[in-house]
């Protein structure tokens, strides 16, 4: 009789398992991994040199969220750093939030960007424009497809403008209008633009190794800009003594969130006129009054105490009396200044000039790019979710999620039916975390080498976006793994290196709030995402520039009854205190671009604005997720 039943198993196996390819039925027969474990058991990181720039945390954090929330960082006086990351960490805003294929390269890799809209510019996104690739069968990636789009869904920075000069305390910068070429014009007429990648959430990017989909915000932070110690020439300045301001060179590891802070604020698609150099920024601000436009709650959790509510703005004189409080005095106090020719060379001075040909800047706005990178770190290190449901649950909680939820995560673990945890590792549920990357920067996956952390999970052929394939200005690649003298080893042999079309694998804490998804936005909610997995992605062939063959998802063919619990067991990752929006995700009032003003078919120079209104810790009703 026991040999009976040991043989109907083995034959019920064997009935499971003819489906699947020969790697799916490798891992079938490999022990599945634990459960993900709690974000609570995870420290969040932070550089170990911190204390040589920062005299005062709770002086830092609070510089930190004023900035963050800020209008006047933008050169138009309105695009915060909040603006593309309000709700739940992202944007839900769905007018005028499409941009054409501007990250496509020919086969040799020279950028050709396609600047063809198949959804205008300037529109209402709608349900029936999701997702950008529809297939006759979307249960077969290899189906013919309905409707093909290189457009990508993502958020509206400034309209395309030269920068000319800024007046201290100031909202707006002195700017030139300039046509646009990149194609968003209505009636000929300049709008918003839309920057070339959906916009990922804040929200536990503390936890990141590198920030951006491309990775290129360097978890080496170096004060200047998003390169770490790949640029070459970035360096501050710092006050030895009244007499003697030297330049240095720095780099705070762990700091990935700070390099990223640095990029928004001088691009041209975000959040600046073209040519604003960051101290210019920082002479704009420092000066004023910080929030001066915006409310801010008397019971904010981090600026509450300085609310002049109902008035807007805080009860602070200043942006750098922020800074004195927050920094070491050597990297802002002195009475020498820094002068910087048109060609970029530094040298310190004692007084300003009258030559066009040269800027002087005081050390506090030379150094501006320092305090709002690690200010802003500090604060969005703040900005933890770790009490969802299903943290709970692993923390012992045995009902804090539902029976669908439980087998959904052994579905999401699964080698033969999901294998999802294999680049949503650990408990910060993805590879590109600091506590991944730093015990092992390269992966194999199907004996090809990687940078760990990243995939190309054929969303969209790789050279419409080469993400981490792609090269920094300095001429090197932006994949660790091509940099690397020795290529890793697969079983004694090279392993083949790939990196074009590679993005960093985001978390999956609160994704049910922040469609659309993947890089380009192109799908509208988890049920296609689920699907798109299911199916192993959306396209028969993976491959990079030069043709070599990039390792394809498994086609998974989940049945109805596993997506439906993959699905609830997503769901069980939503912090209640996000949707809430109380603190540490409380926040001041926000004005949000969210649409254009047309006046008999012409466009006025006034956005519609979207107002959020100010929250204090005990949070407020929740903010309408895309599309709704």
């Amino acid at each position: 009789m026991y040999q009976l039943i040991t043989t109907a198993r083995q034959f019920v196996a064997i009935i499971c398992l003819a489906g699947l390819s020969a790697s799916q039925m490798a891992a079938a027969q490999t022990p599945d991994p634990a459960r993900p474990p709690s974000l609570k058991t995870i420290a969040v990181p932070e550089p170990a040199n911190l204390a040589q720039f920062v005299k005062d945390r709770v002086w830092a954090i609070a510089l930190g969220k004023a900035l963050f929330w800020d209008m006047r960082v933008g050169s138009d006086g309105v695009t915060a750093c909040a603006t593309c990351h309000f709700n739940s960490g992202a944007d839900t805003r769905s007018f005028n939030q499409v941009s054409p294929g501007l990250n496509l390269v020919a086969p040799d890799g020279r950028a050709i960007p396609d600047l063809f809209f198949d959804l205008a510019p300037g529109r209402q996104l709608q349900v029936s424009d999701f997702p950008l690739r529809r297939l006759a069968n979307p249960n077969d990636r290899a189906a013919v497809p309905l409707f093909d789009s290189n457009d990508v869904v993502s958020s509206q920075g400034v309209r395309a403008a030269q920068f000319v000069s800024v007046r201290p305390g100031a909202h707006r910068d002195q700017t030139i209008s300039i046509p646009d070429t990149s194609g968003f014009q209505v009636h000929g007429q300049n709008v918003r633009r839309v920057e070339m990648r959906n916009t990922p959430t804040v929200i536990n990017a503390v936890f990141n190794a590198r920030n951006f989909w491309d990775g290129r915000a360097q978890n080496d932070f170096n004060g200047v800009n998003n390169w770490g110690a790949r640029d070459p020439n970035a360096q501050v300045y710092r006050a030895t003594n009244a007499a003697l301001v030297e330049p240095v060179r720095i780099s705070l590891l762990n700091s990935s969130l700070a390099s990223q802070a640095l990029a928004p604020p001088v691009d041209n698609f975000e959040m600046s006129a073209a040519g604003r150099p960051f101290a210019m920024l920082g002479r704009k601000l420092l000066t004023g009054r910080p929030l001066a436009s915006q409310k801010v709650h008397p019971d904010d959790s981090v600026l509450g105490a300085f609310s002049r509510s109902p008035r807007a703005g805080l009860n602070l004189r200043s942006y750098a009396y922020m800074i004195g409080a927050a920094f070491q005095p050597q990297w802002w106090d002195s009475a020498r200044l820094i002068q910087v020719t048109q060609n970029g060379v530094t040298r310190v001075v004692d007084r300003y000039d009258s030559d066009p040909t040269t800027q002087e800047y005081s050390l506090l706005e030379y150094n501006f790019s320092l305090f709002f990178g690690l200010a802003l770190q500090m604060y969005q290190a703040t900005l933890v979710s770790d009490d969802t449901p299903y943290d709970r649950f692993m923390l012992g909680d045995a009902a804090a999620i539902s029976e669908a939820a439980i087998r959904g995560v052994d579905v999401f673990r699964s080698q033969a039916r999901g294998r999802c945890i294999n680049c949503h590792e650990g408990a910060e549920l993805t590879g590109a975390s600091v506590t991944r990357v730093s015990a092992s920067p390269i992966r194999i996956r199907e004996n090809q080498a990687l940078d760990r952390g990243f995939n190309n999970i054929s969303v969209r052929p790789s050279h419409e976006d080469l993400g981490v394939g792609a090269k920094d200005p300095f001429g090197n690649p932006l994949a660790n793994v091509r940099r690397l003298a020795t290529a890793p080893l697969c079983a004694g042999a090279p392993c083949p290196i790939v990196a074009d079309g590679f993005f960093k694998v985001p978390g999956l804490r609160n994704v049910a709030l922040t469609a659309p998804y993947f890089h380009n936005g192109g799908t509208l909610d988890l049920a296609g995402v689920v699907d798109f997995y299911s199916r192993g992605g959306d396209f028969a062939k993976l491959a990079q520039l030069d043709g070599s063959e990039i390792a394809h998802l498994n086609v998974l063919r989940n049945t109805p009854q596993e997506r439906a619990d993959l699905l609830a067991w997503l769901n069980s990752l939503t912090d209640e205190r996000v949707v809430a929006r109380k603190a540490p995700f409380d926040h001041p009032q926000l004005f949000v671009p969210n649409g254009l003003h047309m006046v008999e078919d012409d466009l006025d120079d006034a956005d519609q604005l979207l107002e959020i209104s100010a929250v204090g810790r005990g949070g407020a009703s929740a903010l309408r997720r895309f599309l709704e």
